[in-house]
């Protein structure tokens, strides 16, 4: 995205109060963090959008992350008819029976452990980093794990912004 004001970003400046919630909770689960990017429109450029979600990122408590993290499927398991999940976890395709059942098992002792899915930005990652990054993340302690994956979270919600954007440039619903 330029620094300029695009016309995806004038659309998502000009929806009504509840379809811009309504976009924003596909883009984060998390109230608190539609909130904060709500009341700050309209934004002059993509990168002001950007700035805001970080630092309403950065200021999420505990359970504003649950909040958010509620909102993500496990890796592996992509919400049915959810094309951004799928999309998403695009990566999982073409990964084996034996990686996936590994997979599965390692989520399910991360969520036993965490209290939470094992959330990873998975756009553009394959299977077998993500169990990678699995397998060295379920060795974190609890508060630095929260910080990861509030990292990751603010990955995710730039990419899920850029695509809102470019729906909204497309004339799309956003």
């Amino acid at each position: 995205m330029t620094s300029s004001t695009t016309p995806g970003l004038t659309r998502f400046n000009a929806l009504e109060e509840a379809a811009a919630t309504a976009a924003l909770h596909e883009v984060c689960a998390s109230s608190a963090w539609g909130g904060k990017l709500l009341s700050q429109r309209p934004y002059a450029t993509v990168e002001a959008l950007f700035a805001a979600s970080d630092a309403a990122m950065a200021e999420l408590t505990a359970g504003d992350l649950a909040e958010a993290m509620a909102g993500h499927p496990p890796i592996g398991r992509p919400k049915p008819g959810d094309p951004t999940s799928s999309r998403e976890q695009r990566g999982m395709a073409g990964a084996s029976e034996e990686l996936k059942a590994e997979l599965l098992e390692l989520n399910l002792a991360y969520q036993e452990k965490f209290g939470h899915v094992f959330l990873i930005c998975a756009t553009g990652a394959t299977a077998e980093f993500m169990l990678g990054q699995l397998r060295i993340r379920i060795e974190n302690e609890a508060e630095g794990e929260r910080e990861i994956v509030r990292t990751e979270l603010g990955k995710i919600n730039r990419i899920r912004l850029t695509r809102l954007v470019a729906l909204a440039e497309e004339g799309s619903d956003a």
